[in-house]
């Protein structure tokens, strides 16, 4: 059979019937140990820590969605991140975006760097900036694109170039396009990491999150970190992303036409200061977004100016939830400045743009002309 198209590889990828029973839909083994076949032998599995048979079959899933050649499941998107970092070594330097998930920034400042890892946060955006940043010592680059919230973008295949020029490997959160509109390992990173929480899973159940490596090494380590500091995922949330899998090319279908027509209502409006959608013509990077992805997702920000006029907002909201997160099936509102970049200090998020004015949207799959009209009463309270 030639190679599968999209929308067939998330219907089938890991997902063959079980050998022992025939069940189409991957089983839950739930069990913490299994039968060994003598000393030192077994069939397969021997401590759900080191291997799962569900969770095997999820993360054949993922490195397939990614076209890489491992995938690893983890407890969280930041257990995954973790588990990232955790193949460094004291001396090494780490380049981060620096418009990053602040539990991302978290990690690394209030963690990470007093492992004697050095990181350095660099627009990633501009090139010159990211070839200036790297030094020798330098192992890693991870980016994000687009960003949270400010969907900035990072042209992959160019900080890639750059990177490995210097012997330095890239790893891009993807979280926010699915590996149904974006593949940076096809652009050339190295790893690719998911917060399977968010479009993966896809119905706000489940907390997870993944690695997809591209080389043999990269599986050995990560599989490492799973068994020597735990961190997995659980069988049963295991299931649950397989399930979200399987309709993900339908959902994101959905969340790219509702993202798209809720952008455009709102690029509309007078009230708002700024608003930052890549499907846009008006967003600086359109271009790349338009290079580098396969359309443009249902994430986007816009600025109200205070933070009273937020509060106002999110409070008239009847749709839209307000609720941290993203890429469930239900649209979503957020304050940024005090969700997910909490962490950060006035100083920082200031420095990042992210204003106490800020909003977040995850546009779900609702009807679109629900959402406009939500929205369109919503801002009437501003």
């Amino acid at each position: 059979m030639s190679k599968q198209k999209y929308s067939t590889l998330a219907v089938h990828a890991g997902q063959h019937p079980d050998p022992l029973t025939g069940a189409v839909n991957v089983p839950v083994y739930l069990s913490s140990t299994f039968e060994l076949t003598g000393i030192g032998s077994d069939k397969g599995w021997d401590y759900s820590r080191a291997g799962n048979p569900t969770r095997d079959r999820l993360e054949m899933a993922l490195a397939a969605l990614e076209g890489g050649t491992s995938g690893h499941a983890f407890a969280s998107g930041m257990a995954a991140i973790y588990a990232l970092v955790a193949t460094l070594h004291a001396g090494d330097h780490l380049i981060c975006s620096h418009n990053v998930y602040g539990g991302t920034a978290r990690l690394f400042n209030l963690i990470v760097q007093h492992y004697g890892i050095e990181i350095q946060y660099v627009d990633t955006g501009n090139l010159d900036a990211v070839a200036a940043a790297i030094k020798p010592n330098t192992k890693l680059m991870h980016i994000e694109t687009p960003t949270n919230p400010l969907m900035s973008l990072t042209d992959i295949e160019a900080v890639s170039k750059i990177a490995h020029a210097k012997g330095v490997e890239v790893s891009v959160d993807n979280t926010f396009m699915s590996p149904a509109l974006q593949s940076p390992l096809a652009l050339g990173a190295d790893i690719v990491m998911h917060s399977t929480t968010k479009f993966l899973n896809g119905h706000s159940d489940g907390l997870g999150g993944a690695l997809i490596g591209s080389k043999p090494e990269h599986k050995e380590k990560f599989w490492l970190v799973q068994k020597a500091a735990g961190g997995i995922l659980s069988p049963f949330e295991c299931f649950l992303v397989l399930r979200g899998i399987k309709t993900l090319p339908l959902r994101m279908k959905a969340h790219e036409e509702n993202g798209r027509a809720v952008a455009e209502f709102l690029s509309t409006q007078k009230k708002l200061t700024r608003l930052a959608y890549p499907g846009l013509k008006s967003h600086p990077q359109h271009a790349l977004a338009v290079k580098q992805q396969r359309g443009f997702g249902s994430m986007l920000s816009f600025d109200l100016g205070t933070r009273d006029a937020a509060g106002r907002f999110l409070g008239a909201l009847e749709l839209f939830l307000n609720a941290e997160s993203l890429g469930g099936v239900e649209s979503l509102a957020s304050h940024s400045a005090t969700t997910t970049h909490a962490a950060l200090s006035d100083a920082d998020r200031n420095s990042l743009g992210i204003t106490e004015g800020l909003v977040r949207l995850s546009v779900g799959i609702e009807d679109k002309e629900d959402l406009i009209e939500d929205l369109e009463q919503a801002l009437a309270a501003v």
